[in-house]
């Protein structure tokens, strides 16, 4: 599988990943969403700064760190010792403060030819596709959550 991940441009979470500053991404909800538990080490991941509207980036997951059910205490704790590759501001800390967390680190970012992203209503900040051309203006299928259900 392939992944297609929204960057906060306020937060500068693409360009952190491109000048290596930053080497995880991360989600977290109340309860397990995507990709929680559905991302692999050795998948690739695109990046798209949110509200660009363009492709720009992509990467090779090297690790995937998956927490439930997380008490407040351990949502702390965890964000502290992933901090070197996080790069949270004191903002990001209070956003991803979450009982269940998904932390991404990625090797390789590398800038791409940007790519026209096919934006669909149905969409989350975070897409499971077969291939990029799935969301690629003039390749795209219509997207469903088939391959990212539990």
């Amino acid at each position: 599988m392939m992944h297609l991940a929204y960057c906060d441009d306020k937060a500068k979470v693409l360009e952190q990943l491109l000048d290596g500053t930053r080497s995880m991404v991360i989600r977290g909800a109340a309860g397990r969403k995507i990709p929680h538990s559905r991302v692999f080490a050795g998948e690739t991941i695109y990046f798209i700064n949110k509200g660009t509207g363009k492709i720009t980036a992509n990467a090779t997951i090297k690790s995937v760190q998956n927490y439930v059910k997380l008490a407040e205490d351990e949502i702390i704790k965890t964000l502290e010792e992933n901090q070197s590759k996080l790069g949270l501001t004191e903002k990001e800390k209070k956003r991803w403060h979450k009982k269940c967390l998904c932390l991404v680190e990625v090797e390789g970012v590398k800038e791409i030819k940007p790519l026209e992203f096919d934006r669909q209503g149905n969409m989350d900040d975070w897409l499971i596709i077969e291939k990029i051309e799935d969301v690629v203006v003039g390749t795209s299928i219509p997207y469903n959550y088939d391959k990212s259900r539990f």
